[in-house]
This record gives structure tokens, C-alpha cells and sequence, in this order.
């Protein structure tokens, strides 16, 4: 997945998409595609330092095995400087922190803002319990579908995950918004088998997708 903003006519494709999805059906659809869910920092830091003390950890036993004397106060002082340079590195360039963060670490972080996003949007709030967020975070590289209470009562989970997989395998190709789009209409073809539309159905959501 590439981290790049979503073209205005990409934009419009999948906002026109949501509406066809949901013109057959009660449920609602909404999408978030989020450039990294989280700063990273700390946990990159940790990991650094981890890896410095480490690191010394090696050297000094390789000079005990070489009979090279190394004075204590240098040794230390050479530990803090590799923290001081190594967290200065991190501060000035974001982009290196996720390249240090295992990545179950990273893939929690991205589930913890895909729940964040479907309070925060009121996606639980529809009157039949029927919104589902479709949502990518790019820097993480995941993709997850949340549907809500009264759909995942019907709906079994292997559903959403065969389009979450078609959605990271259109993101990989740098596909996107293609990846969007069958998303859309295949959740929209899941919503009308359960929860087709009925008269006087009303839009609770906005029909477009959201970059953060």
C-alpha cells in the first residue's frame, strides 16, 4: 500500500458507488482510509535504545575477548551519544519510527483507530444497527471491515475477510480506489441480501470516503 492521497475523481468514483450500494439497501456504508494510525515515537524509541544497549552489550564483550580496555566513562559516554543521535533521528524523520515497531504492534495500532473511526463517525449510531466501515491505513499496510451489531448477527466473519482480502491485494497493486470500489459493492451486495431497502429508507451517513 502506498501512502498518497486519493485523486478528487477517485474520490467522486467511490462517493457514487457508496450511493449505488445503498440505494438497494437499509444499511449503511461508510469508508476511511487512514495515512498511519499511529506517531510511533515512543515504542520506535524503545526499540532503539533495545537495540544500542545491545549493541555495547556485544562490543564490550568483543573487547574483553580481545583484551582491548575501553575506560568505563567513555563507554557510557558513547551509549548516550548513540541514544541522543538515535532518538534525534527519530523526532527529525517519522518515516523511519514504523520500520522499528514489530508488526503486531503496528496492526493493533491500525484495529485500535479502525474501532476509533466507526464511534467517532457515529457508524453504531444508525436506527437499524446496520452501518459498516470499510477502512484502510496505509502505513500499516491493513485493512479491516467493522460491521455493526445487527449485521455481524447475520453476517458470518469469513464474509468480510474475503473483502478485505480483495481490498489488499488491489492496495499492494496501487490500485486503491479500485480496491475501494469492489469493496463498496460487494459489502453493498452482503447488506441487500440481508437488509434490502424498504420504503421511505432514509441516508444516516455521508456518501464518501474519508482521508485522515
Amino acid at each position: 500500500m502506498t501512502p498518497r492521497s486519493i485523486s478528487n475523481a477517485d474520490h467522486e468514483r467511490e462517493a457514487a458507488a457508496i450511493r449505488a450500494a445503498e440505494a438497494t439497501t437499509d444499511g449503511e456504508i461508510y469508508c476511511v482510509v487512514a495515512h498511519r494510525s499511529d506517531g510511533y515515537f515512543f515504542p520506535s524509541a524503545f526499540m532503539a535504545l533495545v537495540g544500542i544497549l545491545l549493541v555495547g552489550l556485544i562490543l564490550a564483550y568483543a573487547a574483553e575477548y580481545w583484551w582491548l580496555t575501553i575506560r568505563l566513562p567513555h563507554f557510557v559516554l558513547a551509549e548516550c551519544l548513540a541514544a541522543v543521535c538515535a532518538l534525534a533521528l527519530l523526532w527529525l524523520v517519522p518515516a523511519l519510527r514504523i520500520h522499528l515497531v514489530p508488526w503486531q504492534m503496528r496492526h493493533r495500532a491500525a484495529h485500535d483507530n479502525a474501532v476509533r473511526q466507526f464511534l467517532a463517525r457515529n457508524i453504531h449510531l444508525t436506527a437499524a444497527r446496520t452501518g459498516v466501515l470499510i477502512f484502510v491505513s496505509l502505513a500499516e499496510h491493513y485493512a479491516e471491515v467493522i460491521a455493526d451489531s445487527g449485521i455481524n448477527s447475520r453476517v458470518e466473519q469469513r464474509v468480510w475477510d474475503d473483502v478485505v482480502r480483495e481490498l489488499t491485494t488491489a492496495a499492494r497493486d496501487d490500485r486503491l480506489a479500485d480496491g475501494f470500489i469492489k469493496a463498496i459493492e460487494a459489502v453493498g451486495v452482503v447488506l441487500t441480501k440481508h437488509f434490502p431497502v424498504s420504503p421511505g429508507d432514509a441516508n444516516e451517513l455521508d456518501d464518501r470516503l474519508i482521508e485522515i
